[in-house]
């Protein structure tokens, strides 16, 4: 390549971006109170899934998931076509140059002509002294980030989804067990009461009461399987396969094996909810909105670019890069907007106008994520007294029901009253199965709405865009 041709490369790229024309970008103030609650979070740990489910079949059920869903897949397409765009982009700030040989044989008159060439040549290329190629660069690096915590956020709600499906699942079975019971129970006890009757022990209309409380065990009963029927299906499509045999729930996970879920804390700084992914992933929408407004302001001032070509040509091959043969164009160019009635200040316009929503999207996304956060720890700061004040209603309620048969036995008690006792009893053992699922739940959403788990003093993201454009998120 000429020296000269070298050096005009060489000043160009020295030349480009020298002024940018975007607005400084500061991360804006949260909108909510300083804390997401009252409770000191010091060393809560930062969670990986696997860490948070001890139950091998919910973990399982959550690998699974994440190989097979198509939402996740769908969401990690978008990265992939989010970093082919920024690659596309950020090659604008490159000279684009190419080579090009040939060979012409021609003859005119009988006389034969023939020419060979090669030429290596620089296309149209922006200095970019204002940025705007640089902040479409910019632009599409933050959008890249932004599909990446879309993806994360994704990821992070596939594995809540998952593990509550399953749970819900577990729960309808042992509700299940409870109303077949409940009907075995019932049916013992019409069995007996038959038997009184006909004895002319009881009453037809003590019989009667028997028949319909057996009535409606059944039809407890009976809506079921259509229930646990749906849990399947709904957890499967989660899934975006079948479950194997070996990851389904039984109906004592509802009261034993489920509840050996990591713990979360009670309360968190505001600062954590900026490192949700969908905080974050509405951050980077934000940034990339504010290098929008540099394009779009650069893009109302001149515009220079060079072309060059740099070759040789001789009527043989063999003189290709003899001395003399060689060839050089230099062509500058510039391109100044006069008038456009207006269009590119309405371009600016349109800019600044994204960058606002942006940013009241951002404050929105947060406080999102803080009412997400209080509600959980609302309903956290209950549980324990709910669940110690069901299970005593549970025994109490199971006293009622003995002390309710051993009076029918002796006949100093009604069918109605025993019918009551055994009503209390299924309606607090139902209840208790509610309750520990909703402890269960409630955890798991600690989990998704804290962003997947977190640590004090964690060094997090700062919304700048960083080297992990070039890198694909890992599960």
């Amino acid at each position: 390549m000429p020296h000269g041709l070298a050096l005009t490369l060489v000043t160009a790229l020295a030349l480009t971006g020298c002024v940018n024309l975007a607005p400084d970008y500061r991360r804006p103030e949260a909108a909510v109170p300083s804390r997401a609650g009252s409770a000191s979070a010091t060393g809560a740990p930062e969670l990986e899934w696997r860490a948070m489910f001890l139950d091998p079949r919910v973990r399982g059920a959550v690998a699974l998931a994440l190989r097979e869903n198509r939402d996740l897949r769908v969401a990690a397409l978008q990265v992939e076509q989010a970093r082919a765009v920024f690659r596309q982009t950020d090659a604008q700030r490159l000279p684009a140059v190419g080579a090009t040989a040939g060979a012409t044989r021609s003859g005119i008159a009988g006389r034969v002509t023939q020419q060979a060439s090669m030429q290596l040549a620089l296309s149209s290329f922006e200095l970019d002294f204002f940025g705007r190629v640089r902040n479409l660069s910019a632009s599409a690096e933050a959008s890249l980030l932004g599909a990446a915590e879309s993806r994360r956020s994704v990821q992070i709600s596939l594995v809540a989804e998952t593990a509550s499906a399953w749970l819900t699942w577990a729960a309808d079975l042992e509700r299940q067990r409870l109303a077949q019971q409940t009907l075995d129970s019932q049916q013992r006890s019409l069995a007996l009461t038959r038997r009184r009757h006909a004895a002319g022990a009881v009453s037809g209309l003590v019989l009667a009461q028997a028949e319909t409380a057996v009535q409606s065990a059944i039809a407890e009963a009976a809506a079921y399987p259509a229930t646990i029927a749906q849990d399947r299906h709904g957890l499967e499509l989660l899934l975006g396969a079948a479950l194997p045999a070996d990851f389904e729930p039984h109906a004592d996970d509802a009261l034993a094996t489920v509840s050996l879920l990591v713990d979360l804390p009670a309360g968190v700084p505001s600062s954590v909810l900026q490192r949700r992914p969908d905080v974050l992933a509405a951050e980077h929408a934000l940034i990339a909105r504010h290098a929008d407004i540099g394009a779009a302001r650069a893009a109302r001032f001149p515009s220079i670019s060079l072309t060059a070509s740099a070759g040789t040509g001789s009527s043989a091959l063999s003189g290709l890069f003899k001395a003399g043969s060689g060839s050089w164009s230099f062509g500058p160019s510039a391109s100044l907007p006069i008038f456009d009635g207006g269009a590119r200040d309405a371009a600016v316009r349109q800019a600044e106008a994204s960058r606002d929503i942006a940013l009241a999207t951002y404050d929105k996304t947060v406080q999102t994520a803080f009412r997400e956060v209080a509600d959980a720890l609302a309903v956290r700061a209950t549980l324990a007294d709910r669940l110690a004040a069901q299970q005593a209603l549970l025994d109490s309620a199971e006293r009622q029901l003995r002390l309710a048969q051993a009076q029918y036995r002796a006949g100093s008690t009604t069918q109605l009253d025993l019918l009551d006792a055994q009503r209390s009893l299924v309606g607090a053992q139902q209840a208790l199965v509610t309750l520990r699922l909703s402890e269960q739940l409630n955890r798991i959403t600690l989990y998704k709405v804290l962003g997947g788990g977190w640590r004090e003093g964690e060094s997090g993201r700062d919304g700048r865009a960083g080297e992990a454009a070039t890198r694909s998120p890992q599960l």
